[in-house]
């Protein structure tokens, strides 16, 4: 046997024992997972059309860069709570319904595990999402005013127009309003909810 086939080997071996460690033991641990059934419905809850658009709009932003999605466990976990990101830490469960679970690593900004619980007013997020700092003063976060439009008003103001004052309201006879991609990110913001209990008994299986 050449060095080249002993190299060959050797790669193979790495590459299907990581793949066996990431998929596999993945697989095993937590592929049983199963929507837990109460007397209160299923949980987690599973995310409407327009929120699995909203998703996709948030991962093409990037927002998972500056914002983590899971309330920490072990010693970090009551630093969270305390926050109030979460009545309790994230667990396997939470992300059964994701099809990309965008747990993070970096806190720039607040954990959203729970923003659709903790902040449930549409027009908070989408002034936030205009200009940051109309909500958080010296806020960091970059503005997304690409996904809102400018128009003209026609008759009574838009329903969903955003409440902007000062430097940011538009020129008077005008409305900012938010695009599609807007309001599908934040119905998927608004859906960000993990309060149930997930030691609850699932009354599917005991039947």
């Amino acid at each position: 046997m050449n060095r080249f086939q002993s190299l060959f080997i050797i790669i193979a071996s790495l590459f299907f024992s990581t793949w066996l460690g990431i998929v596999v033991y993945s697989y095993l641990q937590l592929g049983h997972l199963k929507s837990l059934s109460t007397s209160d419905g299923l949980f987690p809850l599973q995310y409407s059309g327009q929120a699995i658009l909203g998703a996709q709009v948030y991962a093409a932003n990037g927002c998972m860069t500056c914002h983590t999605q899971q309330v920490r466990q072990v010693d970090l976990t009551r630093a969270d709570i305390e926050r109030q990101w979460g009545k309790r830490p994230s667990v396997p469960l939470d992300y059964l319904r994701d099809r990309t679970a965008f747990l993070g690593n970096t806190r720039l900004g607040p954990d959203l595990s729970n923003v659709g619980l903790r902040l449930a007013n549409a027009q908070w997020h989408y002034q936030h999402l205009y200009e940051p700092n109309i909500i958080t003063p010296d806020s960091i976060m970059p503005s997304f005013r690409y996904l809102f439009r400018m128009q003209k008003i026609q008759g009574e103001t838009s329903a969903q127009a955003v409440c902007l004052k000062g430097p940011h309201a538009p020129p008077p006879g005008y409305e900012v309003v938010p695009t599609e991609e807007a309001r599908n990110l934040v119905a998927y913001l608004l859906s960000l909810k993990h309060d149930y209990d997930p030691s609850l008994p699932n009354q599917a299986a005991e039947k």
